[in-house]
C-alpha cells in the first residue's frame, strides 16, 4: 500500500485505533460507571481484571484440591482411617487413583470407596505381601497389584 502523504497514511492508521479502542471497550461493557465509557479508565481496569482473571485460575486449582482432599477426609473417617493413612496405603498398594477421582467415589460409588478403604485398611494392619493375600483384590474393585516373590 502506497501512500502519497502523511495526511493519508494518519486517515488509513484512523481506523486501527478506532477496532483498538473497540476490543478494549468491549471487555469493560459490564462495568460500572465511566469506566465501561472512557477509554483510559477502561484500559486500567480491563488490564486489571485480566490480571485477577489470571491469579483466579490458579487459585481455583488450590481450592478444588482442598475441596477433594476434604470430602476424602469425611468418607475415610467413616470407615475408620486418617486421611493421611487411607492416601498412604493406598499408593502402597498401587492404587493410582487421584484425588479428584477418589473424593468422586466417595461420593457417587460408596461401595467401591468402601473397597478401597477396606484395601487400605488391609495394607495398614498387614503389610503389602499380606495385604495380597491370595492374590484377590477386594470385592468391586479393579486394580493391578504386581507381586513381588
Amino acid at each position: 500500500m502506497v501512500l502519497l502523504s502523511a495526511q493519508r497514511w494518519v486517515r488509513s492508521r484512523l481506523t486501527d485505533r478506532f477496532w483498538r479502542v473497540q476490543e478494549v471497550l468491549k471487555y469493560a461493557r459490564h462495568f460500572r460507571g465511566r469506566k465501561n465509557r472512557c477509554y483510559k479508565l477502561a484500559v486500567r481496569s480491563v488490564r486489571r481484571a485480566f490480571v485477577k482473571a489470571t491469579k483466579a485460575r490458579r487459585e481455583k486449582k488450590r481450592f478444588l484440591r482442598a475441596l477433594w482432599i476434604t470430602r476424602i477426609e469425611a468418607a475415610s473417617l467413616e470407615h475408620g482411617l486418617k486421611y493421611s493413612s487411607f492416601i498412604s496405603n493406598l499408593h502402597k498398594s498401587q492404587v493410582e487413583l487421584n484425588r479428584k477421582m477418589i473424593a468422586d467415589l466417595a461420593i457417587y460409588e460408596p461401595k467401591t470407596f468402601k473397597s478401597l478403604a477396606a484395601l487400605a485398611q488391609r495394607r495398614r494392619q498387614e503389610g503389602f505381601l499380606a495385604a495380597l493375600g491370595d492374590g484377590k483384590e477386594p470385592e468391586g474393585i479393579f486394580s493391578r497389584i504386581v507381586q513381588h516373590y
